[in-house]
């Protein structure tokens, strides 16, 4: 028996863990108490990495469709298929007749973060689509506009705050997004003990929102109007204060002019939140010593997802509280280095979709319309798909739709460790290994800290004799799609070349590391097992910007040019019941309902109705309704619950694990139902392209089985 100390990949919040070892097999995981930045914080999730890793139904080899049945084959036979099956396309079509397609999952991975663009560079093809436009691209292009760069986002200092606004977010339940906080109960519940508040805006009374000061039940995909009342108050009453950033920022007189129509008693009625309350709110938020703004999932995938997220940043602005203690901070990973203060800044729309003139953000188009160009013949349609890590099947809007198109290809390859209700299309899977078996080093997350730190892990348990590393299966790919076949060098593929104690990982960790802001290597990280507490968030305004004039462009071109659309919604008749997600803390999209421990007890997928519409609508707790939208039905259990605001039901992503052709025992046994075969593929925000998961108009009825 023997301990391994690694990091959590299975939330953002990058939660050290201490794992128990005996022989090849994880049998104990608590949380690590000496980790500078978790301090021994466990949630079910990271609680659950040894049952994960063992999981029976977990592929430990690379699988291929031979007469309508997956058989094991090798992996040099899988990787020749490969081969084989995608240069016939690529030869006969064009690189545009094959798509990818990219998970979240891949951002928890060191591997995924080191190899994902070579991966996407290596296939020049522009049908390109990630787990993106369902989640936060919205933020990635709001933060564009201000600041020049996607990936320059504010996190909240929450361990200095005194006021929190969180706009459609559950971090209890989440452990924070696009905000790297781990035990974020733990810091929320600190903040009100040493005298400050957090105020939660939720259609919801989520876990998050039952522990506030205060929560306000807003209609969902409505925060716009909430936040352009906002940003009108501070100018009308002469609340807004820039402090240190006056000499940084352009445009805030085009933001006092978009914001003028947008007073709180003309959106009270529209979002639900009265006007008195709105300008209470206003003014606690300026009245603040030190104060931040977040906003997550439930203002990005919404019709306005752009202009919300926009918003979010403005009152940090507008307040003071970009940039200082306390406030909305950018972190600064070891692996990045200090910037120069100024940049190309960012666009989008350098190219478009074929079928639907769909515009690409970041190097990608909408998932949205991924079979539109599967179905739809012509020059460039798409005949081959690669996935990693990704479950499209369930995660994308009109899913059932995708789903069959799928079913369509000429080809699919996927890296994923299941057999499940997207690879059970593919033609070859490829599985890399479990959690256990990997390196580890956040590329992404370290980016979002609440403290900047630094922390890398080898792998806790040495591969299984059939098993291959998962950055060797993403080089081998990378290798196919560059034309330079199954067996390439993949030293060579990443500019290495010469002989050296440490992995490849290591060696590409090592060279960003030193050039990075600490000069730090990766020897200074497996010296200090537990983690490198490079100090508390420090302001960067102006190295951080990336934009051509040096400053915050407060008030975008694009986002004036759709703040008319907003206009037009705010006066727009609304009827009927919407329907919007919900996060739990021991589920994660699709990846863990395979594990018992997590889908055990109370069930988890029901449909939250508020007792008023209950009755109204006839339904009973614990009963079965039909849910309907434009695209689809489904048959839900109901969950009558006062946490929801009347004239919205709530279903949670990621379940519907009832499809034939799958090996996922457990989750089959609590399936749940699949809340994108509601969501519509029409309904996007068109400035990121993201879907349009909350607010869906539903109509709701009791099962006839009832």
């Amino acid at each position: 028996m023997r301990t391994a100390l690694t990091t959590c990949p299975l939330c953002e919040a990058t939660c050290g863990l201490e794992l128990t070892i005996e022989g090849d097999r994880i049998t104990g995981v608590r949380g690590d108490r000496q980790d500078t930045f978790s301090g021994g914080f466990l949630c079910p999730k990271g609680a659950s990495l040894g049952a994960l890793d063992a999981d029976p139904d977990r592929l430990r080899g690379p699988l291929a469709r031979r007469g309508g049945a997956f058989e094991a084959v090798s992996w040099d036979e899988a990787f020749a298929l490969v081969d084989e099956r995608l240069s016939a396309v690529i030869g006969g079509y064009g690189r545009d007749a094959v798509a990818m397609y990219l998970g979240n999952p891949m951002v928890h991975s060191l591997a995924g973060g080191l190899y994902a663009g070579g991966l996407r560079k290596a296939l020049g093809s522009r049908n390109v689509f990630t787990a993106s436009t369902v989640d936060q691209m919205p933020k990635h292009v709001s933060s564009g506009m201000l600041y020049g760069g996607i990936y320059t986002i504010p996190v909240p200092d929450i361990d200095r705050t005194d006021f929190l606004l969180l706009l459609g977010a559950d971090p209890f339940s989440s452990n924070g997004s696009l905000w790297t906080v781990p035990d974020a109960p733990g810091r929320l519940k600190a903040l009100r003990r040493r005298g400050g508040a957090f105020v939660v805006v939720d259609p919801r009374r989520s876990r998050t929102a039952a522990a506030a000061d205060r929560h306000l039940a807003i209609v969902p995909g409505t925060d716009v109007f909430l936040l352009l009342a906002m940003v009108n108050e501070l100018f009308a009453a002469s609340l807004v204060d820039l402090k240190a950033l006056a000499p940084h920022v352009n445009g805030v007189d085009g933001v006092r002019e978009l914001a003028s129509p947008f007073t709180p008693e003309a959106v009270a009625g529209r979002c639900g939140i009265g006007a008195e309350e709105i300008r209470a709110l206003t003014h606690r938020l300026a009245a603040a010593e030190r104060a931040a703004v977040y906003g997550r999932i439930g203002t990005t995938t919404v019709e306005f997802g752009t202009v919300a997220s926009w918003l979010v940043d403005v009152l940090n602005v507008l307040t003071g509280n970009l940039d200082r203690p306390g406030g909305a901070m950018f972190p600064l990973p070891a692996h990045h280095r200090r910037g120069t203060g100024t940049g190309k800044g960012f666009v989008t729309g350098r190219w478009r979709s074929r079928v639907r003139g769909l515009p690409e953000v970041a190097g990608e188009l909408p998932v949205v319309t991924l079979a539109d160009e599967i179905e739809t013949p012509g020059d460039g349609q798409v005949r081959a798909l690669v996935t990693v890590a990704g479950n499209p099947a369930l995660s994308v809007p009109n899913s059932a739709r995708l789903d069959a198109a799928l079913s369509t290809l000429d080809f699919m390859v996927s890296v994923d460790p299941y057999l499940n209700e997207t690879t059970r299309h593919a033609d070859v899977i490829l599985p890399p290994p479990p959690p256990g078996r990997r390196a580890h080093y956040d590329l992404a997350f370290l980016s979002f800290t609440v403290r900047n730190v630094a922390k890398y892990s080898r792998p806790a348990v040495p591969l299984g004799p059939d098993e291959l590393d998962e950055g060797d299966i993403l080089l081998r790919l990378t290798g196919i799609l560059g034309g330079l076949g199954p067996d390439a060098d993949l030293d060579a593929l990443v500019g290495l070349s010469g002989e050296s104690e440490h992995t490849r990982e290591e060696r590409l960790l090592d060279a960003r590391l030193r050039a990075g802001a600490y000069g730090l290597s990766v020897d200074d990280l497996l010296a200090r097992p537990h983690g490198v507490d490079l100090g508390p968030l420090t302001s960067r305004i102006p190295e951080v910007l990336r934009t051509p004039s040096g400053r915050i462009e407060l008030c975008p071109e694009p986002i004036v040019a759709d703040v008319p659309r907003v206009a037009a919604a705010l006066r727009a008749p609304v009827n009927g019941l919407v329907l919007i997600g919900r996060r739990h803390l021991r589920s994660n999209n699709s990846w863990l309902h395979n594990v018992p421990a997590l889908v055990k007890g109370k069930q988890l997928c029901t449909l939250l109705v508020n007792p008023a519409d209950a009755a109204r609508l006839g339904l009973e707790d614990g009963g079965a309704a039909r849910v309907t939208s434009r695209v689809g039905e489904v048959e839900a259990t109901v969950e009558v619950s006062a946490d929801l605001a009347a004239g919205v039901v709530s279903l949670p992503h990621g379940w519907g694990h009832d499809r034939p052709g799958t090996r996922l025992a457990t989750a089959r046994a609590h399936p749940g139902v699949n809340v994108n075969l509601l969501t519509d593929d029409l309904a996007v925000d068109p400035l990121s392209g993201t879907a349009v998961l909350n607010g869906v108009h539903v109509r709701v009825t009791p099962s006839a089985a009832q």
